[in-house]
């Protein structure tokens, strides 16, 4: 497989990944904000734009709720919006059209078509949930339809990577309010995750419980464990007979980097985790970040190394964002 052709099908796999997931993150948050009046809307909206990488937004000014959907839904120069994921998504599948199969071309570009240019308050729930649909049924394509070779490997890889950091994202907005219960129930159903969730554990959300489901729990498919998991079987997949051990390559970096940060995850006790869960989610990225390094310099030599962010992310665990989350050909 040509590397230009594994690249946009590994960037089509993040991008809607990405696209599902901002949404997740911004219905979230904007719902936390409206449970608690007594939240300063100005502050609450900075911090999750720092979360997302969009610190730079208007700095001299107080931001609003509007705000925040403009910049990361409709706004189609802003790198890690919705807008920009949905179009990045479409044109990576424009380029392999003759990879990809003709139904999962046509999901991607009916949803490219149908993206709004605004967008109301009052029906933001509703196009969060829209762009989540969207997204799935991509995904559903994929496992359905696409043949389950390289090409499918290479979306699942770059699928599991951004769901992985994005999950990190979204448990980061934890640090943003000071809730506890309902913004921990919150954060569940917007994983689609609270019936799940009341099953295994049989009883309403802690913060320990909830931490630890979306954390390690190998059984949901939106727990970083997960998605960390299936990341590492892409790759074991793309080089057979490779694992971690295997230094003088870069998918063995990758595998390390990966299977480090999952058995961090599982073996730091939970109520440490808690205890300083924005610098833990900061971990995550990192490695996650180094990881898609190492993928790029092994398969794409070509279109250099692609990442979220060209500064470092912040201690206190507010991940620096897509500031700089273009490939070659984009910035060009």
């Amino acid at each position: 497989m040509l590397s230009r052709i594994a690249e946009s099908l590994f960037w089509i796999g993040r991008y809607n990944e990405r696209a599902d997931m901002t949404a997740r993150i911004l219905d979230v948050h904007l719902q936390l904000l409206l449970e608690d009046p007594w939240v300063d809307e100005a502050t609450a909206c900075r911090s999750l734009l720092s979360v997302m990488g969009a610190a730079d937004e208007q700095p001299d000014r107080e931001l609003t709720r509007a705000d925040v959907l403009r910049v990361m839904t409709v706004d189609r120069r802003r790198l890690g919006s919705i807008a920009h994921s949905v179009s990045a998504a479409r044109e990576n599948a424009r380029r392999v059209r003759e990879i990809v199969s003709t139904e999962l071309w046509e999901c991607l570009n009916t949803t490219y078509t149908r993206m709004p240019y605004t967008v109301r308050q009052e029906r933001a729930h509703e196009l969060f949930a829209w762009v989540r649909e969207r997204a799935a049924l991509a995904g559903g394509i994929v496992d359905a339809v696409l043949a389950q070779d390289d090409a499918a490997r290479f979306l699942q890889l770059g699928r599991m990577l951004e769901r992985a950091d994005m999950t990190a994202r979204l448990l980061a907005t934890r640090d943003l309010t000071d809730g506890s219960g309902a913004s921990w129930t919150t954060i569940l159903r917007s994983c689609g995750a609270y019936e799940a969730y009341l099953r295994a554990y049989r009883g309403m959300p802690s913060a320990r419980g909830a931490a630890e489901f979306l954390l390690l729990d190998v059984r949901l498919p939106r727990s970083i464990a997960f998605a960390l998991k299936g990341a590492r079987d892409s790759l074991r997949a793309l080089h057979p007979g490779l694992d971690g051990r295997d230094r003088d390559t870069h998918t063995g970096v990758a595998l390390r980097l990966l299977g480090r940060t999952a058995a961090e995850l599982d073996y730091r006790p939970i109520d440490e985790t808690l205890d300083e869960l924005g610098d833990r989610m900061g971990e995550v990225q990192r490695a996650i970040r180094s990881a898609s390094e190492a993928v790029h310099r092994q398969y794409f030599p070509a279109s250099g190394a692609t990442m979220w962010a060209a500064t470092p992310v912040p201690a206190v665990g507010a991940a620096a964002g897509p500031a700089a989350d273009a490939s070659e050909e984009e910035r060009a």
